[in-house]
């Protein structure tokens, strides 16, 4: 399972990923360029750019094998610990070395340039894996908890006052209209006070959105219309906690709140290939997705949840998930791309797509 590791424990950057790759390739090439540089004599374009070349189609290889070889086994190296997991990394460039260089020089050369290019090796593999801790320190737990709590304490205090009073209009008139309302609220509740800190499977945050959905539909009344497209490929994929809800939140605040007409609200996830895609889409009230304030002018958003889900999204995938925004006529839509990445649920944890009987 995925998750933001703690400050006390040792983790490797998880090999796999596209954005570690790209970062690696490019930090890896910056020391070659910049070790070239201090030692080519005399300094001319012409030199320089030769001896690059001609490293780049040494060392190119050898990063393309390594990252071949940690990517599978990053997760046992990471229980292993750390100096074993240095241990076996330094092993792992010393064959892929052995192995590049005896293609291509004769034997009675191979020992001493294989030290040297061994050292080298070393040097790098220490500069990136220092980089990478750093940039873990960086995006700590307790910066991405913060962003998570925030995320948390924006659900909008009306709401909750809202829906109570929509289920005291039920208590007498459809009691069993309100209990339903009340369960799905405390299920809510309990869903946002959750400590969160690893991925979840997509259905669960679906659940948790019908959740959601039912109580505002007990306000809303007909006002609210819904329509689901999920494929079930797609509900096992590995989501951070809470990214939904406050999405669909917006597009019922912003899409059917100030209409008094009825609108509808699409959620649609699919699942193409290696990625998952998910669209929710809200109608606009006069060319504006905001409700209207107070002076009667449609008020501007200032897309806090828009842009708290996709820096969070960028914690958990890096490069490999997106969050996109687009205006329509009539419509304002919200497109996330992630990795279809399968998670299973934590244990102990009971999960919010655990089915109630009928009211």
């Amino acid at each position: 399972m995925l998750s933001i590791p703690r400050p006390s424990e040792f983790s490797l950057p998880d090999f796999c990923a596209l954005g570690v790759m790209l970062r690696a390739f490019v930090l890896v090439n910056l020391l070659v360029a910049v070790s070239i540089l201090a030692h080519a004599r005399p300094l001319s374009a012409d030199l320089w750019t030769a001896h690059f070349l001609a490293a780049v189609a040494f060392v190119e290889p050898v990063l393309i094998a390594s990252l071949a070889l940690l990517c599978p086994l990053r997760a046992a190296l990471t229980r292993a610990g750390l100096w074993v997991s240095l241990a076996t990394i330094a092993g792992i460039e010393l064959a892929i070395l052995a192995g590049v260089r005896a293609l291509v020089m004769p034997g009675s050369a191979l020992a001493a340039a294989l030290l040297h290019d061994w050292l080298v090796a070393l040097a790098i593999t220490a500069v990136v894996l220092y980089y990478f801790m750093l940039r873990e320190r960086a995006f700590s737990p307790a910066l991405a908890e913060a962003r998570l709590q925030a995320l948390q304490a924006r659900i909008r205090p009306h709401f909750l006052f809202n829906s109570l009073n929509a289920v005291l209009g039920l208590i007498r008139s459809q009691p069993r209209r309100a209990e339903a309302a009340l369960e799905d609220l405390s299920d809510l509740m309990r869903a946002l006070l959750r400590e969160q800190r690893a991925l979840v499977p997509l259905s669960d945050e679906i659940a948790l959105c019908r959740r959601y959905l039912d109580i505002e539909a007990v306000r809303l009344g007909e006002r609210l219309q819904v329509e689901w497209d999920i494929d079930a490929d797609a509900g096992s994929a590995a989501i951070p906690p809470l990214i939904l809800q406050p999405l669909v939140e917006n597009a019922v605040h912003h899409g059917i709140e100030p209409n008094s007409l009825p609108g509808t609200v699409r959620i649609a996830a699919m699942r193409r290939g290696g990625e998952v895609a998910i669209e929710i889409v809200n109608p606009r009230v006069d060319g504006h997705t905001q409700p209207v304030g107070v002076d009667g002018a449609p008020r501007l958003g200032n897309h806090m949840a828009i842009d708290n889900v996709r820096e969070r999204l960028a914690l958990s995938f890096d490069v490999e998930a997106r969050l996109e925004t687009r205006a329509e006529l009539g419509a304002y839509r919200v497109r996330i791309v992630l990795p279809a990445r399968p998670v299973a649920a934590p244990a102990g944890v009971p999960s919010t797509a655990t089915k109630r009987g009928p009211a």
